[in-house]
């Protein structure tokens, strides 16, 4: 953690554990994305700014429940097991990619 109380109200994290910059600049449409949570970590960031701006105490509370070992525990593991999805889903497209080029076009 961030250790003073005043220091974390400064430095926000997002719902599920990504700065609030780190979420803002990750491209939703970047070819090579594997990270299927940045969604929902978008939203969760555009919702704990506008609670923070209403009231920070609230803002602070979904901060600090967004670091809870539950949260954190679920988020990472799914994000492991989206990654081995879409990992799978790519070799999936490389095989029929093959097949198309090799099958039906003849290359």
């Amino acid at each position: 953690m961030w250790g003073k109380t005043s220091e974390r109200l400064e430095k926000p994290h997002a719902f599920f554990a990504s700065s609030f910059s780190e979420v803002h600049s990750k491209s939703i449409f970047e070819r090579d994305r594997r990270d299927w949570l940045v969604i929902p970590d978008a939203i969760a960031a555009y919702i704990y700014e506008t609670v923070n701006k209403m009231s920070p105490r609230v803002g602070q509370f979904l901060a600090d429940a967004a670091q809870t070992p539950v949260v954190v525990g679920t988020r990472t593991f799914l994000i492991r097991e989206t990654t081995k999805l879409s990992l799978l889903a790519e070799q999936l497209m490389e095989k029929i990619k093959n097949l198309w080029y090799t099958k039906v076009l003849g290359y």
